[in-house]
């Protein structure tokens, strides 16, 4: 069961299965941005909590930090981000993907807004 769930700060979380959760930035988000040159991703193996800075995505605008929508375990980061953090521009909601994390409590996902809802508060 693929699911996708978003926050009000513009992230995204696919779970996959065996409560793994896939993070990046929403389109959005990358739009406001502008051309992203650098991405500071976490380390692997972090245990985070939700909410917690874990990256920085820096633009040739500003630099916005990334909050993970969810606690858990840092599993994988995206490498190619390192040699081309345009990436997140081109594609944002897939080879964007920031980090992936072994989820450590499924029920924070209710906080999270489904696809609908993250419409309507961009909407908003």
């Amino acid at each position: 069961m693929n699911e996708i769930k978003f926050t009000q700060e513009h992230e995204w979380i696919l779970i996959e299965e065996k409560a793994i959760g896939v993070v990046g930035i929403t389109d959005y988000a990358q739009q406001q941005l502008g051309d992203i040159v650098f991405v500071e991703l976490p380390e692997v193996g972090k245990e985070i909590n939700q909410g917690d800075d874990v990256a920085v995505i820096e633009s040739v605008k500003a630099a916005s930090e990334l909050n993970t929508p969810i606690s858990g375990e840092i599993i994988e980061i995206n490498q190619v981000l390192n040699d081309a953090p345009e990436t997140i521009n081109n594609d944002p909601m897939g080879t964007g993907w920031i980090m992936k994390i072994k989820i450590a409590d499924s029920s924070e996902l209710e906080g999270l807004m489904d696809e609908q809802a993250y419409k309507n508060f961009l909407v908003e």
